[in-house]
């Protein structure tokens, strides 16, 4: 009961780190939505400011110089415009030459004929953003006011994509924070799992190895090779116990013989399986091949492929293990003729929980690719799997 208990525990984390996830998402989601809709709603307006500012500033100069003699134009003209502080503007007369011009950063140290070829190209470049605002000075003759967004407006309209990149790394700060806290958490849950089924295993183990002593003293008792099997199954319980005491901590890690570790194990396997289940073994490399394994840890590993193998051929069939060499690497390939896996459960078969059966956890297929992976620097994943014909599983181990 407690260690369902504690699987229960487990997969509430998981299922509370997914919506932790899919949260972080949403609220970024928002933000940035609220942002660009405010921000640009922002420059609308203020580009609709300034198109009227410099609206008013033809007006008021346009009736100015219409009240006041051509002589005071140029007076009058300086002291409307002085009250643009930050929008680019530039006076043209009717054949588009400039006259003058307020807030351009015009280089200096440039001659009179570069300063006139600079605000013609300027004009060119403001007519682009805005139509000029024609006004008349002298009746019959036609003015314009050609201008553009202020550097404040300009540098407004960058301003979303400024705050976009800070709420991504704030999103993908907190993910991965969140992302480490519910991992180290679920590792906890892991260890405190393993170290329950250990300690709840050391009992029976016991005392089955004083029956069996008991047994054997016994000169009356005459099923000898019975007890032979019975030592074999329990070398196999403490084999398990190692296995979860082991979990949590480094393993230890021994060069040993490939050959020898997976044809150990099948040979273990294959005499408790059901006799419909025909398995064949062949290696390539030979027994000086060596790779760097945890004994109990990675007969684990074989174990579950072998016993999903074994369930997803019901009992029937046969299983096909090689072992071979692809550079520096030993490959074991464990193939099945079971009923094969469509493209969507390959995708999701490691994942923790995930399950086709009707009972079990979805648990072993997980802990095989942690063993592989983070213990043994190996890999490990499906070679090959078509519905109604089998799946291979490979196995890459760096040799020694």
């Amino acid at each position: 009961m407690k260690g369902d208990f504690v699987l229960m525990v487990l997969f509430k984390n998981f299922e509370k780190q997914y919506w932790i996830r899919i949260g972080l998402l949403v609220f970024a989601f928002l933000i940035a939505f609220a942002s660009l809709y405010y921000t640009n709603d922002l420059v609308v307006q203020l580009g609709e400011r300034e198109h009227k500012l410099i609206d008013l500033y033809a007006k008021g100069l346009q009736s100015a110089a219409q009240a006041e003699e051509v002589g005071s134009l140029t007076f009058l003209f300086q002291e409307i415009i002085q009250a643009n502080t930050s929008v680019p503007v530039i006076l043209t007369d009717s054949k588009n030459r400039p006259m003058s011009h307020k807030n351009l950063n015009i280089p200096e140290n440039i001659s009179k004929d570069d300063e006139k070829k600079y605000l013609e190209q300027e004009v060119l470049e403001m007519s682009k953003f805005y139509q000029p605002i024609e006004i008349e000075f002298i009746p019959g003759e036609k003015n314009y006011i050609y201008y553009k967004n202020s550097a404040l407006l300009a540098q407004l309209k960058y301003y979303p994509y400024v705050q976009l990149t800070v709420i991504f790394l704030f999103v993908l700060l907190g993910y991965l924070v969140v992302n480490n806290s519910l991992r180290a958490e679920q590792n906890r849950v892991w260890v405190g799992m393993a170290k329950e089924t250990a300690h709840q295993l050391g009992t029976p183990i016991s005392s089955l190895m004083a029956w069996i002593e008991l047994f054997r003293s016994d000169e009356n008792f005459t099923h000898k090779e019975a007890l032979d099997e019975l030592e074999k199954d329990l070398k196999r319980l403490e084999t398990v116990t190692a296995r979860f005491s082991s979990i949590g901590s480094t393993p230890v890690l021994k060069p040993e013989s490939v050959t020898e570790v997976v044809g150990q194990a099948i040979g273990y396997l294959k005499v408790r399986m059901p006799q419909k289940v025909e398995f064949t073994f062949s290696s390539l490399t030979g027994s000086t091949t060596k790779i760097m394994v945890n004994r109990p840890l990675f007969d684990w590993v074989l174990e579950n492929i072998i016993k999903n193998a074994v369930d997803a051929m019901a009992g029937a069939g046969k299983i096909m293990t090689e072992i071979s060499l692809q550079e520096q690497f030993v490959v074991i390939d464990i193939a099945d003729t079971g009923k094969g896996m469509t493209k969507k459960i390959q995708k999701s078969v490691f994942n923790p929980g995930f399950t086709t059966k009707q009972r079990g956890w979805g648990l072993g297929l997980t802990l095989t690719k942690r063993i592989i992976e983070n213990y043994h620097n190996g890999k490990i994943f499906i070679k090959h799997s078509e519905p109604g014909k089998g799946t291979t599983f490979r196995i890459l181990m760096p040799i020694v």
